[in-house]
């Protein structure tokens, strides 16, 4: 069949002739109300276009890239400081993702009878019905919320039961966490002895610095979005790089996980977050469950009781900051605490007329947003699962925390019956760290959170898809996983 310019060279000239004239008078006049920042938003769409073509082309150029991007938007933000939201770039990643993934894959139907997809869309289509909650002050705020209530998580984990077919798709997640998390320590250190760069001291002058500087020392928040979000994400990482240097049997890798579970907790404590001392306590405790071994148990026990009774009956080290800062988190009669606790009586009250919330995004930044001045929008949520109760009501709630322990209770299944090595090993580190994240969140809107969440969701697609990478004998595959992880 031939085309129209094989046909009608003629007609398909002046059609591009017309096409061309048309779109530089578009561009000049663009250029001529928009000034320079139109200038460079029309030298970046072709860019964009081949980026949009390759990600739905190739969805695991996708995931790189939103790999990439999770770890490194906020510190986009901070060094272009604009206006242009670019935060939205990771949802345009995401969605274009998620097309390519579906229309370029042999479909799995089997990944979507998964318990993991079964709990992450029960609780995505229960966020769908509260975009029709009466007591909504404002829909806008749902589209807007609902993305981190959870939108990506239903996206990340079809993404992740989709594009992650082999190990080495498992070990690239991983290795690309353990790197950017050993990068945001070392930032950390670079705040908190060297100084801030030009447009990070701006952000603290703006504001930043009414909760990043207490007492007169620096809370440092790395690459993140502040330093609460950069406590947990460090937590999260040196619990992951202390079981694995304890499982590896490769002297290598051990000294990469030491380094990267070393620096990653000293950055956890120049971020001066209490909450997250309970990713290591409550992820060793899953970590000693997993390994169902008595010996291991009653050690594990042992350094436990040992560091709780460090922090908790003993005044060593107490001169410094950081230290501090942990032992506070152990203190009943912590002002913080105190506030927190009082908050949510008040909140108790109004929540007992509201079984289904008052409407994703009523509460936080997005309530004093578009519903100012109202009840919830005027009220710290602090909490991820407080946030969840305001915005869901205490059936949300419920559903949000059953979901949670279905996609626990599918992983430990998966998990325990896992026989390689170095597959299990790193099973057990992806499962601690979602147990510890999860009970952190009391304390802190961190599941959520970018890039936290990005690295949960992936982990529940881990869950469901590691027992199908234990399919080889344990000596054909754990040298060459030794290799990989």
């Amino acid at each position: 069949m031939h085309t129209l310019s094989e046909r009608h060279p003629t007609l398909w000239t002046a059609l591009l002739a017309l096409v061309s004239i048309g779109t530089a008078l578009l561009a000049g006049r663009y250029i001529a109300g928009a000034g320079m920042e139109g200038v460079g938003l029309l030298i970046a769409l072709p860019i964009v276009l081949t980026i949009v073509c390759t990600i739905v082309a190739r969805p695991r150029v996708g995931v790189s890239l939103l790999y990439h991007l999770s770890f490194t938007l906020f510190a986009i933000g901070r060094i272009l400081y604009t206006n242009i939201p670019i935060g939205l770039s990771i949802d345009g990643v995401m969605l274009l993702t998620l097309i390519g993934a579906l229309f370029n894959k042999k479909k799995n139907i089997g990944v979507f009878q998964s318990a993991v997809f079964f709990a992450t869309a029960i609780w995505f289509v229960f966020t769908v019905f509260e975009l029709f909650n009466p007591e909504a002050r404002s829909k806008q705020a749902w589209f807007f919320a609902a993305r981190g209530v959870s939108i990506y998580m239903i996206q990340i984990v079809v993404i992740g039961l989709l594009l992650i077919t082999e190990r080495k798709d498992l070990y690239r997640f991983v290795n690309t966490w353990m790197a950017y998390s050993a990068f945001a320590a070392l930032w950390a250190f670079k705040q908190q002895y060297i100084g801030l760069t030009t447009n990070e001291q701006r952000w603290m002058d703006e504001g930043g610095a009414q909760t990043h500087i207490l007492f007169g020392n620096l809370r440092s928040f790395s690459i993140y979005s502040d330093a609460g979000q950069y406590g947990a994400a460090a937590a999260h990482a040196s619990l992951f790089a202390m079981i694995l240097a304890v499982e590896t049997k490769n002297n290598l890798h051990r000294l990469k996980y030491i380094f990267i579970a070393v620096t990653s907790f000293w950055g956890y404590a120049l971020a001066g977050s209490r909450g997250p001392l309970i990713v290591f306590a409550g992820g060793m405790m899953a970590y000693l469950l997993l390994r169902r071994n008595l010996a291991v148990i009653a050690v594990g026990m042992v350094l436990a009781a040992g560091a709780y009774g460090f922090l908790k009956f003993t005044y060593i080290a107490q001169g410094n900051y950081q230290v501090q800062r942990m032992r506070s988190a152990l203190d009943p009669n912590d002002p913080s605490l105190q506030v927190r606790l009082a908050n949510q009586k008040k909140l108790s009250g109004y929540m007992d007329s509201r079984p289904i919330g008052a409407g994703i995004g009523s509460g936080g930044e997005w309530g004093r947003r578009f519903s100012p001045g109202t009840f919830l929008a005027e009220t710290a949520l602090d909490s991820w699962y407080v946030k969840i109760w305001v915005e869901t009501g205490v059936v949300g709630l419920s559903i949000h925390i059953l979901t949670l322990l279905m996609i626990a209770a599918a992983g430990y299944r998966n998990i325990i019956r896992l026989r390689d090595p170095v597959l299990a090993s790193t099973m057990r580190g992806l499962f601690s760290g979602y147990i510890g994240i999860l009970l952190a969140s009391y304390g802190n809107q961190i599941l959520g959170q970018t890039p936290t969440s990005t690295v949960m969701y992936i982990t529940i697609a881990t869950f469901h898809l590691c027992s199908r990478f234990d399919t080889k004998e344990e000596s054909e595959t754990a040298e060459e996983d030794e290799q990989a992880a």
